[in-house]
């Protein structure tokens, strides 16, 4: 994991941080989620957490289904703070970036800001085991997890680095699984939520086997 900061509790991260609504978008501790930034607003919360030193923003899902305003949307009460470790100029006028996931966090309330972006006042105390790298992942069931990744790429007709998986240690391979899985906002946020890793990979798990058990009954072409 590429990251010159180190977090060991939440006392060290700031109590009020930017955030990046974006549907479908799930970032988990130590995980890396690229960014393509090109909105005026998320190029100036990208700015601005540059300047501050910090160089973290919020990832969060907007909650659509309770949302009157869509330009406004009602936001999830947990997200991933992430830390900006990679940064590229376009030359068209974007940021191409890398996210590093730090820990988890709830939103206590939104302040009113001044800034095009939004921001949260949060709290991370809640998740404080995301501090702890690889932890609980001797309880999680690698064979139920390899098993449901195996049918999934069977039933999409799609290949995987079985040696890197192989050599993935279980909370990589879990949350990156998570990350990438192409379920839906509230599988993400459900798999967010979990309260360990072994909770995380049985939701995948459920999911996946859901998913595929549907495209049988239904006849649906695999996804594409």
């Amino acid at each position: 994991m590429p990251i010159n900061a180190e977090y060991r509790g939440p006392a060290e991260l700031p109590e009020v941080i930017p955030v990046f609504p974006l549907p479908g978008a799930l970032l988990l501790p130590r995980g890396q989620m690229p960014l393509n930034i090109f909105e005026p607003r998320y190029l100036a919360m990208v700015d601005d957490a540059l300047r501050d030193g910090h160089r973290l923003i919020g990832m969060i899902q907007p909650d659509d289904s309770h949302s009157p305003d869509a330009e406004r949307p009602v936001l999830f009460h947990v997200g991933c703070v992430g830390r900006i470790t990679q940064l590229a100029e376009s030359g068209d006028g974007r940021y191409i970036l890398e996210l590093t996931g730090v820990a988890r966090f709830r939103v206590v309330e939104e302040p009113r800001v001044l800034t095009p972006y939004r921001q949260c006042r949060v709290d991370f105390f809640p998740f404080v085991d995301d501090f702890t790298a690889r932890k609980g992942e001797e309880d999680v069931d690698r064979a139920a997890l390899l098993s449901a990744l195996t049918a999934f790429l069977k039933a999409n007709n799609l290949k995987a680095d079985w040696d890197g998986i192989e050599k993935a240690p279980n909370e990589a391979l879990v949350n990156a699984l998570a990350m990438m899985s192409p379920y839906g906002v509230a599988e993400k946020q459900a798999m967010l939520e979990a309260p360990d890793l072994k909770t995380r990979a049985e939701i995948l798990v459920a999911v996946t086997e859901m998913d595929l058990a549907k495209k049988r009954t239904s006849g649906d072409p695999p996804l594409q």
